[in-house]
Formats: structure tokens, C-alpha cells, sequence
């Protein structure tokens, strides 16, 4: 069965006009629900992680200073949401959930998060609306459980995964790859393992070639046994801070082509969701609709 982590505590209430699309967090398991591609006993609700699952990440004074209120405002500030203990919590829970998605995936061959992708969180800050970098615990996670020896990390958001980059740039035993639009933020980018700039504008024809000729080798020459998947939709022609011209269509056949790859090598897969900035919230949802979808016609039909 197809497990899927949710919290209710994902949706979380920001300012009235803030970019970031909440509301994504509660529309897109209704969604699910409501058209059949899942039931109640897909979603599973994560607890609260121990500390040391954070910490074998991030450093004890960036952690200390969240849960006490009292990081630097600068530093709060570059996180792009008024911090609050709801909040650092939420970042824990949604952490939680990818380790968590990630026993099942060892389990199913596939587990989800309905949140999570928080790849802009740097071993001691946070950055562009992450708070903990939810597939960079996990991996530890997995390694130090003995579940996983050698990780791949592919990162399909528009916006590269600078602070995953980061925090394993000295780690062989994790290999990064991010696929992301060049000229956009973060404009000082950070040296993953394997760099793929796409141009602004590009569309669908470009960017699949780019991924078809560069995923199956990867995974040959990396020989992971765990790889994570970050999924965002921010690709989208309609995306208000993505620019590379990508269709719903072309953003489906990604995944189908990830999860294709990935399941014809029989390689446990979690996934996370990432980013989606369209205006009209009904593309984002259908967008990352697709996802589960493809994963629940591949994986469980």
C-alpha cells in the first residue's frame, strides 16, 4: 500500500497575502481523497522526532535557537515565515514524516510526503521557506539505522537544493544531483555532486531530454540502494517564480519517468513534495496530484 505522510499541522496560517501556498498542504490529500486515488489508510500522521535524528543534521545551536525564539532576526528572516514554536514544530513533524515514509519505502518500494522538499535548510540555517532539511535527516536516518549505505538525492525543483548541496559537499556516501533553473534563485548556487542548469524558457522538450540522458546513467554509475525524490512543481509555464516553461503534461511525464527508472532498478524511493507557486491553486494540486497518482498506478495496480 501506498503510505503517505500528513499532519494537519503542514497547513500552516501566515500573513494574509503571503506567496507561500498553504492551503496546498489541506487541498492536495482531499484531492486524493475525494477522487479515490487514495483512502484514509494511505495517510499515516508522523510524530514528534527525537532531537537526535535532527541534530545528526543540523547544528545544536541553530536547533536551540529555533525551539527557544531566539535566532538572530536576519537569520529568521531569511526563512521566509514569521517563526513561531508551531512552526519549528511543523518542521520537525514534516522531517518526521519523510523518516518515517522512508521505512515504509524500504517496506512498499515507494512512501510520500504530502509536505517536505525543505532542501534550502543549510546544516546551521534555514532559507526560502525550509526550516530542516527533511531528505537530508533521513538519509542520516537511514545510514545510521544500518537501512542504507550508499544515497541518491534527485532534486527536480526549480530552485536548486543549495542547502543539501551544503550539508553532504564532503559526504560520498550521499550524491546530489539537482536539475534547476539557472537563473533563478538561489543566485549564489552551491556545488552539488551533479549541477544541471536549465535555462529559462526552455519548456517540456529540452527539459525531459536533459533528464532522460542523465537519470539511468546516474543511478548506474552511483550504485545507490536508497534514493529520494524531491518532485516540485514550480517547473510550470504558469509558476510564478519557475520560468522554465515546463506543461502539466510535461511535469507528469518527469515523474513517470523518475518512477519508471527507479522501480525498474527495484531501488526503494521516498518522495517530497517541494515547491508550487502557480496563482491559481488548482494547477498547483493537480500538478502534485500527478505524483501520487503515477506512483499508486505504478507501485500498487
Amino acid at each position: 500500500m501506498l503510505k503517505i505522510a500528513y499532519h494537519p499541522i503542514y497547513k500552516h496560517p501566515l500573513p494574509e497575502g503571503h506567496r507561500f501556498p498553504m492551503e496546498k498542504y489541506e487541498l492536495l490529500p482531499q484531492q486524493l481523497l475525494y477522487e479515490g486515488t487514495c483512502n484514509e489508510a494511505n495517510f499515516f500522521e508522523p510524530n514528534m522526532p527525537s532531537e537526535e535524528h535532527i541534530l545528526a543534521v543540523h547544528t545544536e545551536d541553530y536547533f536551540k535557537n529555533l525551539k527557544n525564539g531566539t535566532l538572530d532576526k536576519r537569520a529568521a528572516r531569511k526563512i521566509g515565515f514569521p517563526l513561531s514554536e508551531t512552526l519549528v514544530k511543523r518542521g520537525q513533524l514534516i522531517a518526521q514524516g519523510t523518516m518515517q515514509g522512508c521505512e515504509y519505502a524500504l517496506e512498499h518500494g515507494i512512501a510520500m510526503n504530502i509536505a517536505g522538499g525543505t532542501h534550502h535548510a543549510y546544516t546551521d540555517h534555514g532559507e526560502g521557506f525550509c526550516i530542516f532539511n527533511d531528505q537530508a535527516i533521513a538519509a542520516r536516518y537511514l545510514q545510521n539505522k544500518g537501512l542504507a549505505k550508499k544515497i541518491l538525492i534527485v532534486d527536480l525543483d526549480v530552485h536548486q537544493g543549495n542547502g543539501t548541496a551544503e550539508i553532504f559537499h564532503n559526504d560520498d556516501s550521499v550524491f546530489t544531483f539537482s536539475m534547476h533553473g539557472a537563473g533563478n534563485y538561489p543566485f549564489k548556487k552551491e556545488v552539488s555532486d551533479l549541477d544541471i542548469p536549465i535555462p529559462d524558457g526552455s519548456g517540456d522538450a529540452f527539459y525531459l531530454s536533459k533528464l532522460k540522458e542523465t537519470l539511468p546513467q546516474l543511478i548506474e554509475d552511483v550504485q545507490p540502494n536508497f534514493i529520494f525524490y524531491l518532485s516540485g512543481v514550480d517547473i510550470l509555464e504558469t509558476d510564478k517564480l519557475g520560468r522554465l516553461n515546463c506543461t502539466v503534461g510535461g511535469c507528469k511525464e518527469r515523474d513517470l519517468f523518475v518512477f519508471e527508472t527507479i522501480k525498474r532498478q527495484e531501488i526503494p524511493l521516498q518522495v517530497s513534495m517541494g515547491g508550487g507557486y502557480s496563482p491559481d491553486i488548482k494547477v498547483i494540486i493537480d500538478a502534485h496530484a500527478n505524483t501520487f497518482r503515477l506512483a499508486q498506478d505504478l507501485f500498487f495496480v
